[in-house]
């Protein structure tokens, strides 16, 4: 990845700006606790610089001996001039101490180093009171402080650039890696934009959101290239399954001609010419029918559907049709509702194209069945015959629009019923599945209840 591109990185960004948001998290939190820790160390100095006045107040009993002499230990005891001491004198004279005379007032001072005499950067904390008829005062430096301060702010600091350069490391680290599966997607994208429809983005990762969105647009690749294949398969199909009525159409078209030349009677030659044209409008409709369902422009009209009740109603639509053609229907429903959210019109087409293709395609003495279970989470209906069946080999191709079975091709039909049945089991989103009935065939279809 080049620099340029790094810094247009929205991975990199993002890393940046929460490494900046921890950053500024951490130096504020550093800045809170170092002021409450100097503070409480400021506490801790006065209190010992005062308990150490106290003390030596202490040893001033019937004369001030033992209380110089007190004073001279504590004073050879420190180091570095880090302590002051000073025993003054009712009379002002200077009677023990390690600095020199200096005026400083009763209770708490701060005063540099020079002020006492002393050659030093540091500050000192001063306490200065009466002890009888002697003024003792006493000090100590903000050296451990003040080493501490530099310490800590030098740590805060050096913290603060190491967390800057672990940031932006690491941005570049996930940026690059982001970068790598983008890169997989794009170049996936562009071949499909080549015309290769079967391109899929490698999944990498384990269910991280890239890897959510590549599975998605698989997915929708995958229906993409379905659709594709289809129309080119209906393409195909319309060249070949049409081309026949047409020619059948032009054929009785010419005849008609000869015979109006002649003056001879045209009517069965119209005739057959309009039964061809209603064959090809009833294939455009159907087609059309299918991509308006396909477009999901019918689930506004989804509500509360009982499935059983819709099994009844195309049972007693068809029951008449098949007792003429020597066939007969039965029905197994529950004893409850069936309800699901679906299209109680598209539901009927469904049921009733799997009953017509047994009435135009089984022969004499047909049993259909009708059945319905419903359990907490799906409910599943049969349209079972013990007609001739479908090759398993065929289950799927009878899907496809304008497909046709060779033995079913000389009897009615657009060879879009179970084209028309797939879509509406798509939109309810319903398993749809032909299972050999041993004799005939089991059209099953699984709908889930919400």
């Amino acid at each position: 990845m080049r620099r340029g591109d790094l810094a247009r990185s929205t991975p990199f960004r993002l890393a940046l700006t929460f490494g900046a948001l921890f950053l500024g998290a951490f130096v504020l939190t550093g800045v809170v606790v170092y002021q409450l820790i100097k503070l409480d160390m400021y506490r801790r100095h006065d209190d010992a610089v005062r308990q150490t006045f106290l003390s030596l107040a202490g040893t001033y009993e019937d004369d001030r001996t033992d209380f110089l002499d007190a004073v001279r230990v504590d004073m050879q005891a420190t180091r570095h001039r880090n302590e002051v001491y000073l025993a003054i004198g009712d009379d002002g004279s200077k009677l023990a101490g390690n600095v020199p005379l200096v005026d400083v007032p009763n209770g708490w001072s701060t005063l540099p180093a020079a002020s006492l005499g002393l050659r030093s950067d540091f500050e000192y904390r001063v306490f200065a009171g009466p002890v009888r008829d002697t003024r003792l005062v006493v000090g100590e430096s903000y050296r451990d402080i003040e080493n501490l301060e530099d310490l800590t702010l030098g740590s805060l600091a050096w913290t603060s650039i190491l967390v800057l350069i672990l940031s932006v490391a690491g941005g570049a680290l996930i940026a690059t890696r982001a970068e790598r599966r983008f890169q997989a997607v794009r170049e996936t994208m562009d071949r499909v934009a080549h015309g290769d429809l079967a391109a899929r983005i490698p999944l990498h990762g384990k269910g991280d959101d890239i890897a959510l969105l590549s599975q998605d647009i698989n997915l929708a690749l995958g229906r993409l290239q379905s659709n594709v294949e289809g129309m080119r398969q209906v393409s195909t199909d319309i060249a070949h399954d049409l081309k026949t009525p047409l020619n059948r159409l032009g054929i009785s078209l010419e005849e008609a001609r000869r015979k109006l030349a002649r003056g001879q009677p045209v009517e069965d030659e119209i005739d057959a010419a309009d039964a061809e044209v209603q064959q090809i409008n009833g294939t455009f409709d159907a087609l059309l029918r299918i991509t308006q369902i396909e477009s999901g422009a019918r689930r506004v009209r989804f509500g509360p559907v009982d499935v059983k009740e819709v099994l009844e109603a195309v049972a007693e639509l068809f029951s008449g049709a098949l007792e003429d053609a020597g066939m007969s229907i039965e029905t197994t429903l529950p004893v409850g509702p069936c309800t699901m959210e679906g299209d109680r019109q598209l539901l009927m087409q469904l049921y009733s194209n799997l009953v017509e293709n047994v009435l135009r395609h089984c022969p004499k003495g047909t049993h259909v069945h009708l059945s319905a279970r419903v359990t907490d989470n799906e409910i599943t209906s049969r349209v079972e015959d013990n007609g001739p069946g479908i090759p398993s080999d065929e289950h799927e191709n009878v899907f496809r629009r304008l497909y046709r079975l060779e033995r079913s091709r000389t009897s009615p039909g657009t060879g879009l019923g179970l084209s028309l049945v797939r879509a509406i089991a798509d939109i309810h989103e319903a398993h749809l599945i032909l299972e050999d009935a041993n004799p005939g065939l089991s059209v099953k279809v699984t709908f889930p209840r919400v």
